[in-house]
């Protein structure tokens, strides 16, 4: 069976740094006390001229060059995001056209920070079955424009940014099966709602649900691509909080993997943390080419979608 692959990773981020002193003129909080609970130091934060759709552009473009591609070879665009206001066209129709590519399939998918493992997932499948030879799989976010600037328990947690890889048919699979699913029932936990649309979540049960659920979780989505998580060369982690990342991890048992810890200086970028962390890891050189490497995604709905992938 033909399969796919990760030939590429991209990622952008706004200029504009916020760091912990600039919250604390914001807001009733501190260094200390952010640091101390989720452990980010900065985030960058678009502009009222960088919307969502010019985040994954960018971190598009750059996973296209990376790949060696252009845009004439993409037939499938899909965007993970919950930060989309307009309902259409969507982001990955406005990407393409940014990018001008002629024709493709263009998709959003809305899964809030599990959603570029599911996008990947839906490429992988897509391209499999044949219905498509090469997409763009991006996660981009701008939550800095749902967030509330005045509630220091959610604002001091949200950045923006874009991940984005270019995904191809390979006889060699590099992107291993899916494991994914979601707890509806508790799908209030985390919140972007209202008009306008406001961010919001329930810290402890995210929490207790992440650190109980999760890890044996993240071992089976192991356990379908055939390797044990010691086998791991990466843990590629939804970028939440630094206090939820590193747990996680040890308890997962991936103990010869590097970890990606990107949350300190990127913040919570929604559907882009995990690319953008990916990617990041890529260009510092801490992963090589083929490397097993475990991305998880967990976060609104509750739902959650994880794979094992070849690193480009």
């Amino acid at each position: 069976m033909i399969g796919s692959r990760i030939a590429a990773v991209g990622h952008y981020q706004p200029a504009r740094v916020l760091t912990n002193e600039d919250l604390a003129g914001m807001v009733d909080t501190s260094d200390e006390w952010i640091t101390s609970r989720v452990g980010i130091r900065t985030r960058h934060i678009a502009g009222p001229d960088e919307p969502v759709d010019e985040l994954a552009a960018q971190a598009a473009g750059k996973a296209l060059a990376a790949a060696g591609r252009t845009a004439d070879d993409i037939d499938m665009v899909l965007v993970a995001t919950s930060t989309a206001i307009d309902r259409s066209p969507n982001m990955a129709a406005r990407v393409a056209a940014r990018l001008g590519i002629p024709g493709p399939a263009a998709l959003d998918l809305n899964v809030v920070c599990a959603g570029f493992t599911h996008a990947l997932a839906t490429a992988d499948h897509a391209l499999r079955a044949g219905a498509a030879t090469r997409a763009l799989v991006i996660g981009a976010d701008k939550m800095s424009e749902v967030a509330d600037w005045t509630d220091r328990s959610t604002c001091v947690l949200v950045g923006d940014g874009a991940g984005a890889a270019v995904v191809e048919t390979a006889a060699e699979p590099g992107v291993g099966p899916v494991l994914w699913g979601s707890v509806p029932e508790m799908g209030h936990a985390v919140r972007i709602e209202g008009t306008p649309p406001r961010f919001a979540q329930e810290g402890q049960s995210v929490y207790r649900w992440a650190a109980t659920r999760l890890p044996v979780i993240a071992r089976q989505a192991c356990e379908k691509a055939g390797l044990a998580p010691e086998d791991l060369a990466a843990v590629v982690l939804h970028q939440a909080n630094l206090r939820i990342i590193e747990p996680l991890a040890a308890r997962l048992g991936a103990v010869n993997a590097v970890v990606a810890r990107d949350v300190t200086e990127s913040g919570n970028t929604s559907a882009a943390s995990i690319p953008l962390a990916l990617s990041k890891l890529v260009e510092r050189g801490e992963v090589s080419t083929g490397d097993p490497v475990l991305l998880f995604g967990f976060g609104g709905n509750l739902s959650y979608a994880g794979q094992v992938v070849r690193c480009p």
